[in-house]
């Protein structure tokens, strides 16, 4: 199994069965996971892995951004 498949794996059960239980804070469309999901599936494991952790840096109360943010 590839660490694209991996990570992709972690990813849905962060959204299943844990992001339910947390409230939602999330500033940007789609929500970071989503993001971060579709940023692997588009360009692979390290390059995508890069931009959602790079989102997810952006993504707190401080930042001046907020809205939509496609992949």
């Amino acid at each position: 199994m590839s660490w694209g498949k991996i990570a992709l794996c972690l990813i849905g059960v962060y959204q299943n069965y844990v992001r339910v239980f947390l409230p939602q804070a999330c500033r940007f469309e789609p929500t970071c996971s989503e993001y971060a999901r579709q940023s692997i599936q588009k360009y692979g494991f390290i390059k995508g892995a890069t931009h959602g952790l790079r989102r997810i840096l952006r993504c707190h109360p401080f930042s001046g951004k907020a809205g939509i943010d496609p992949v």
